[in-house]
């Protein structure tokens, strides 16, 4: 079984370049930020933010997500919330999670085994993959953009638009959360036998074509 590991902060094509890595090599697709922000919808639907009551919740929590890159869904007890996780008010409330270790090191388990029981292989993308959930991956990659061309891109996914208006509105949650997860992790410089991967000037086909190749020269 192989590993594919692929960090990066929001904004550097990585969801969408591991989704079709996944696709053209027939395995599977682990979306680990999506664990942490339906965790952070669990906890806002139930008005809990204390650190201990909040792993707690995640400890009773059924969390299903699927690792088909064609089919991705989150539940949360039985409930479809994969797109309720991506509304404003979870991005901006994810380090009630995040920020608590003990809440990283049960998810942190729950990604492991995932990783584990997915065939023939696995890519596994999130900020914390290449240090700390699969450091042993045959493939580490840490995706990088200059700050205002992620602002730009999370803009446009969030608003539809890059306008200055848009990007105004983006600014603050794209750099305060950069800067709340940069104290649990170093998703912004890459660790020893990590490669880097600049999208600044690189398009989807150039990022996806850039992490194929690297599969291929570790495999041969």
């Amino acid at each position: 079984m192989s590993v594919i590991a692929i960090d990066g902060p929001s904004g550097v094509g990585k969801s969408s370049t591991s989704q079709e890595v996944a696709r053209r090599l027939g395995y599977g697709y682990l979306d680990t930020g999506a664990m942490y922000r339906a965790m952070a919808w669990l906890c806002l639907n139930r008005g809990v933010s204390d650190p201990g009551d909040v792993v707690e919740l995640i400890r009773g929590a059924d969390l299903e997500i699927t690792t088909d890159p064609d089919d991705f869904r989150v539940e949360v007890d039985g409930m479809d919330i994969t797109d309720d996780i991506r509304e404003a008010r979870v991005s901006e409330n994810v380090q009630t999670v995040s920020a608590v270790q003990d809440a990283r090191d049960e998810l942190i388990e729950r990604q492991r085994e995932i990783i584990g029981d997915t065939t023939p292989g696995i890519v596994v993308e999130g900020r914390d993959i290449t240090t700390v959930v699969a450091p042993d991956a045959p493939v580490r990659i840490l995706m990088t953009a200059e700050e205002s061309v992620r602002i730009a891109r999370r803009s446009t996914e969030l608003h539809g638009t890059a306008d200055a208006a848009a990007v105004d509105a983006t600014r603050k949650l794209v750099v305060d959360r950069d800067a709340k997860d940069s104290t649990t992790t170093d998703f912004l410089t890459a660790a020893d036998g990590v490669h880097t991967l600049d999208t600044t000037d690189v398009g989807f086909e150039q990022a996806v074509a850039a992490v194929l190749g690297l599969v291929e020269d570790t495999t041969t």
